[in-house]
């Protein structure tokens, strides 16, 4: 047994930190036989095409949560809508996760060691037909899952050692999210008051021992009273019925705290302006309450604990499930949600799943964050590829800050993210000059997406991102000089550094997936044949308008960038030797 044990820690050395550790899916709803696979870190970001699959990425582990309950597969989530002809064709959800602190392990045969001290459970339910699942858990001694038998005993057992899960649906009934939201936010009051006053000599601690004393003093005295009650609605109901009686389970409550509110019922929720109109909750927009939904969740998850009353211990992982947070918002309030959600899981206890159609929900500096491109071929197979993870991508301090400072300047730098082919270019005058010509040929340059990094060492930041994809992309950037003119002569150009640096980033890339080209020596030259004068990205974009010749020879270098043609335009060299690249550009070394 231990030896399967060490045999499975080797093959995942390096488990993320996050609770719910890994998330398989098959022929569920638009997923098919192919299996989509989500490894979970704090932030996981889908990205995709609508109708790829994201959507049932999210409601599957919210399936599996709910099978201590119903959990029961309807045919319409089936792929197709019909039943599983083979065994090939039966919708499986596997799930994997990490026991955290003071969780009530199950057997050892049911737990994966890994290197890292952290034991995992996998689990996986399978629906032959549709209605309940079977449930099986992966059993160490046997090397696979078991034909009968899964770790936990008890629904309610299994539901506590998994992450607590919290779905809110992009367009849930304004009335039943405007209840929720009351009843979150009651609850989270009703506990901190509990909190402030609960010890020793507090006042909710002093009213709890006050009610108990009296529910003693008065409960022989009720009881007495209804058995009275009863025994005279027997004799009436066996006059008519003989033979015949009652019983009547009134027992006094256990939980006295449950005889205790703090607000009347049911309390109301208004917003508006400080000095203006406030409407009720439900008459709000989607955005705010889907907003004021996951907030309410934070804070009655910051002071909920689902151990028992007067043990320490720790707090039951969560994971926050959310469709398209952008939905409804204005880009400010994108920009600030995106924030509260990224530093949700700072405390250690939460997990943010998030499906999203916008860039700007794509951080590309954060440490905990790993994004999914979801896809859907041209056969219908949909496929789930984890496109970015920081420490594979092995960015460094300086990477980190480059790409903290070009999100503040483009939210929508991450835009490559979402599929298409990529072209990143060094400023802003080659991305206004290729946007011009995408406008005027658009069917020859559908879905480019060109990224303007804005410097070449934040271009050397990006490549290490995008070498992680299996897709191609491209690269433009000005050759420069070896040397600039100095006040004593000529000097080395840092610029020059940078371009050996990209050679040797894009050397790490699969063979053949990237094509690097430098303008000699820059862009405007290159491409107009003389230095752009004044606004260089308005004077640029009036030359390749105005210009048919200009427009074309644009066009022609953006087409072997984007792999529409084999061949550059003059003045551009496609380059992967530096040598070659000196050569080029030593007659413009100063004097």
């Amino acid at each position: 047994m231990a030896a399967a044990k060490k045999e499975v820690a080797q093959a995942d050395d390096q488990a993320p930190r996050a609770r719910l550790h890994k998330l398989t899916i098959q022929n569920f709803r638009a997923i098919g036989r192919q299996p989509v696979a989500i490894e979970l870190d704090d932030i996981v970001v889908l990205v995709g095409a609508n109708n790829t699959g994201k959507s049932s990425i999210l409601r599957a582990y919210q399936l599996v949560m709910d099978t201590g309950v119903k959990g029961e597969l309807p045919l319409e989530d089936f792929p197709g809508g019909i039943p599983p002809a083979t065994d090939l064709d039966v919708p499986t959800i596997e799930l994997e996760t990490v026991l955290y602190k003071d969780s009530k392990p199950p057997a050892d045969k049911w737990i994966v060691t890994k290197a890292n001290g952290d034991r995992h459970v996998r689990e996986r339910w399978t629906w032959p037909q549709a209605g309940k699942p079977k449930k099986r858990g992966f059993n160490v001694e046997l090397g696979d899952f078991d034909p009968d038998h899964g770790p936990w005993g008890v629904a309610a057992v299994a539901q506590i050692n998994r992450p607590e899960m919290h779905r809110i649906e992009p367009f849930d009934n304004p009335k039943k999210q405007a209840d929720e939201i009351i009843a979150l936010l009651v609850e989270a009051t009703t506990q901190r008051v509990k909190d402030m006053s609960a010890g020793a000599g507090g006042e909710y601690k002093a009213l709890l021992d006050t009610l108990i004393n009296l529910q003693k003093s008065v409960a022989t005295d009720a009881m007495a009273a209804i058995e009275h009650v009863r025994k005279d609605l027997a004799a009436s109901l066996a006059s008519v019925f003989h033979g015949f009686t009652i019983s009547l389970d009134a027992r006094p409550e256990d939980d006295v705290s449950k005889s205790i509110s703090f607000f009347k019922t049911p309390p109301v929720l208004r917003m508006g302006p400080e000095d203006g109109h406030q409407t009720d909750l439900e008459r709000q927009g989607s955005g705010t309450r889907r907003t004021l939904m996951w907030n309410a969740l934070r804070i009655i998850a910051d002071h909920k604990r689902t151990v028992k009353a007067g043990e320490k211990g720790a707090e039951r992982p969560h994971v926050l499930l959310l469709d398209e947070p952008e939905l409804c918002l204005h880009p400010s309030a994108i920009r600030d949600a995106c924030d509260v959600l990224y530093s949700l899981p700072k405390g250690g206890t939460w997990q943010v799943m998030v499906t999203t159609h916008s860039p700007a929900f794509i951080d590309l500096s954060r440490d905990n964050t790993s994004i999914i491109r979801v896809e859907r071929n041209e056969k219908g197979v949909v496929s789930g590829t984890t496109i970015f993870r920081p420490e594979k991508a092995q960015l460094g301090k300086e990477d980190k800050e480059r790409l903290k400072l070009l999100n503040m300047y483009d939210p929508y730098v991450a835009e490559f993210f979402f599929g298409g082919r990529t072209v990143i270019v060094e400023g802003d005058t080659e991305y206004t000059a290729f946007r011009e010509v995408m406008l005027e040929f658009p069917d020859r340059f559908t879905d480019v997406h060109v990224v303007r990094a804005r410097g070449k060492y934040t271009i050397l930041s990006l490549c290490k991102i995008l070498n992680q994809f299996a897709c191609p992309y491209a690269v433009l950037h000005d050759a420069d000089t070896q040397q600039v003119k100095g006040k004593d002569g000529p000097k080395a150009n840092s610029a020059w550094a940078a371009n050996r640096q990209i050679l040797e980033e894009i050397g790490r890339a699969a063979p053949g997936s990237v094509r690097l080209a430098a303008s000699i020596c820059n862009f405007e030259v290159a491409m107009f044949g003389e230095p752009v004068k004044g606004e260089k990205p308005y004077s640029a974009w009036l030359r390749v308008k105005e210009d048919k010749a200009t427009k074309e020879r644009v066009a022609q270098l953006l087409d072997y960038l984007v792999r529409n043609a084999d061949k550059c335009p003059e003045g551009v060299l496609p380059w992967e030797d530096e040598a070659v690249l000196m050569a080029a550009v030593a007659e413009h070394e100063p004097a």
